[in-house]
């Protein structure tokens, strides 16, 4: 797992992380917390087959937020959007766990791998367990991104994510 000291070298002379709000607030001994952008409703179904010939990503909608900068959910299941751009090297990966201050309000946010190689603007499932609901404001810390040194891979992430809403 890569420290703080060494995320901090990586995000101001490599570019790790872009996008962010203030990196000593987001900048954690153990990884780095990740803000939201904005919050999506899914508007139907998706496909998942084992070569991708026949996925199909399930369209969603943006849900705008109060003049105040609020979104307000109901139990349910919602995408979030990070403000955060990440550019993995080649040697790097990384996993994301929900912030605890959001598992103690009844939601979690459901995550992949962000594999070597891969840059983008991530978007990850968020779950809203509890029956009274949450707010989100915008810019709200939601996810804590933990680095991995996995030595040099063969070949870096290339999927239909790459440079997503760069």
């Amino acid at each position: 797992m890569l420290n703080d000291k060494i995320l901090r070298k990586l995000i101001t002379e490599q570019s790790l992380v872009t996008g962010y709000i203030d990196l000593d607030m987001q900048l954690q001994p153990s990884g780095f917390d990740l803000s939201l952008e904005g919050v999506e409703a899914y508007l139907g179904g998706g496909a998942v087959d084992f070569s991708n010939e026949e996925r199909i990503i399930a369209e969603t909608e943006k849900i705008m937020p109060d003049r105040d900068g609020w979104i307000s959910l109901g139990k349910g299941v919602y995408k979030v959007i990070y403000n955060e751009v990440v550019k993995m090297p080649l040697n790097v990966a990384a996993i994301a766990r929900t912030r605890s201050t959001l598992l103690r309000n009844g939601a979690e946010v459901g995550t992949a791998v962000w594999d070597p190689g891969y840059e983008g603007r991530s978007s990850s499932m968020l779950t809203v367990h509890n029956p009274h609901g949450l707010r989100l404001k915008k810019d709200a810390r939601v996810a804590q991104l933990i680095f991995f040194e996995t030595g040099d891979v063969e070949k870096g992430y290339s999927g239909v994510y790459q440079k997503e809403r760069m």
